[in-house]
């Protein structure tokens, strides 16, 4: 599974994702980070082709385009390099931030390798952010639960032929319109949400069901033996029914809707969300 997320070198943000089992970072963002330069695509720019005139060596070809979020909150492709060839366009970059950068990139990557070799390290680090966030440890187990089945769930759309990005979004929305009656996107602009992730703003019963509705596509895809994008959705489509009806249920006892504007957090405490 892939995922985005910010890291910080002296206060500026690098966008890193999860590719492959290793971290990539926007070489915009890092450039940007070293140089202080006001148009940091621009040197970017410059930079691949001066390196190219003198040393020959094309940078663009330890680059991968993979996807990150812009400033407008969606997700473009840009730029990105794993640690190795982090190091080896920093050579090439003068500025006096080089070496401390190379040591704080050593560090992140050092940490994700733990992480594939130790698991539970993810999860630990993971709980202790959402602990310092100001959730509370049993919103945090249900967050936890739900990162796990998430996790699950996307290995099996791996294996039975769904492609990352594109095939993803497009099953979580059959999953989330069955469950919910909105996609993802209708459920952030519901909570005025914009860049911060949807789940982190949900309550327990919206936790539960976001859960109950994954959980069950994922057992629909074994039981099935599910293959191919088609058969996928059609079992996105079952299993958040199943979610979809149980909260229909539990909102006729209740009397009120469990989709809700209302965000998890009070507003102190989501603004260190985003």
């Amino acid at each position: 599974m892939e995922t985005t997320k910010i890291a910080l070198f002296k206060g500026k943000k690098i966008r890193k994702t999860l590719h492959e089992n290793e971290w990539w970072f926007s070489v915009v963002d890092v450039v940007e980070a070293l140089t202080d330069s006001l148009n940091p695509r621009d040197y970017w720019f410059k930079m691949k082709v001066r390196v190219k005139e003198e040393d020959g060596f094309e940078p663009s070809t330890i680059c991968r385009q993979l996807k990150l979020p812009a400033p407008d909150g969606k997700m473009r492709e840009t730029d990105c390099a794993n640690t190795e060839g982090l190091f080896r366009i920093i050579q090439s970059i003068p500025s006096p931030k080089a070496e401390p950068f190379k040591r704080w990139l050593a560090k992140v990557g050092y940490e994700r390798v733990q992480e594939i070799e130790n698991p539970e390290l993810a999860a630990k680090r993971t709980r202790i952010i959402y602990k310092l966030k100001g959730y509370p440890e049993d919103w945090i187990e249900k967050r936890m639960r739900g990162i796990a089945i998430r996790e699950e769930l996307t290995d099996e759309w791996q294996k039975r032929g769904a492609e990352e990005d594109r095939d993803y979004e497009i099953l979580t929305g059959e999953i989330s319109k069955a469950t919910f009656g909105v996609t993802p996107n209708q459920y952030k602009k519901l909570k005025g949400l914009k860049r911060e992730n949807l789940r982190d703003h949900m309550d327990d019963f919206e936790l539960i069901f976001t859960m109950l509705g994954e959980r069950a596509t994922t057992e629909i895809h074994r039981n099935e033996d599910s293959k191919g994008v088609p058969k996928l959705k059609k079992d996105a489509q079952s299993g958040g029914a199943i979610a979809g009806n149980a909260r229909k249920e539990l909102e006729k006892k209740l009397g009120r809707s469990v989709v809700s504007k209302k965000n998890f957090l009070p507003e102190k405490r989501r603004k260190n969300i985003k």
